[in-house]
């Protein structure tokens, strides 16, 4: 598909990943202006991608819905100690409060980025992130560290999905099956066909265990609309 005029979409921004990055690269806290510019001049040349006009920010507020349906292992618990940048709350306000960012209460910045993209025209929205968990959605992406604009196709970002059902993703601590990674996965996926062959082969790599299946796609599910839960594709045969 040819890239569109960045006049013509709504940028739609990860602020999660903007405020560990500039936090994390300014980490003493003495520097707190120094990191407010810094994230300015982030957000600024995000803005200057091909002439972004129309753009959204999200950041992830303190509740999750995600929490309720982790059974197996706590949500993201892996990251119950790790430490927040120095500046974490400062950026996280500067972005509400200077730029508008929306602050996601009850779910992630990453659903209501989703929630958004399936509200605008299919060729009418960028997610602008680093974030991999976000090319199960459809549509351009921008990666800021890489300069690349890219596009994921509705079928490739559901494959996307059913490969992380496989693979699981360690950084939220979420399980995936043992001894399958990227290219294991690929595999397995690699003759399927529509949504109902990806599910019913994974559901068949999962030894037919329906509810495991279940507990981590649900986990790994960016929504697409407001409170959407996924449902596991059940062949009625």
């Amino acid at each position: 598909m040819v890239s569109p005029s960045m006049q013509d979409v709504t940028a739609l921004i990860d602020g999660d990943i903007l405020v560990y990055r500039v936090g994390f690269s300014i980490d003493d806290p003495e520097e707190e202006k120094f990191a407010i510019s810094r994230m300015g001049h982030m957000v600024d040349s995000l803005l200057s991608v091909e002439g972004v006009e129309a753009y959204e920010g999200y950041i992830t507020g303190k509740t999750n819905y995600r929490t309720d349906y982790a059974k197996e292992l706590p949500y993201k618990g892996n990251r119950s100690k790790a430490r927040r940048p120095v500046h974490y709350d400062t950026l996280r306000e500067y972005l509400t409060s200077k730029w508008g960012f929306e602050l996601v209460e009850g779910q992630e910045a990453d659903d209501a980025i989703g929630i958004e993209v399936y509200n605008l025209p299919e060729d009418r929205s960028c997610v602008m992130s680093i974030d991999k968990d976000l090319d199960m959605l459809r549509g351009w992406h921008y990666n800021f560290v890489k300069k690349e604009l890219y596009y994921v196709e509705e079928k490739d970002a559901i494959r996307n999905f059913y490969t992380q059902i496989l693979t699981g993703d360690r950084v939220d601590n979420i399980q995936g099956l043992k001894g399958i990674g990227i290219k294991k996965a690929t595999k397995i996926l690699q003759d399927c066909e529509g949504e109902q062959q990806l599910f019913d082969a994974v559901l068949s790599a999962y030894d037919n265990d329906v509810d495991t299946l279940t507990e981590r796609a649900r986990l790994l599910w960016i929504r697409r609309k407001a409170g959407e839960i996924w449902i596991p594709k059940i062949s009625q045969r």
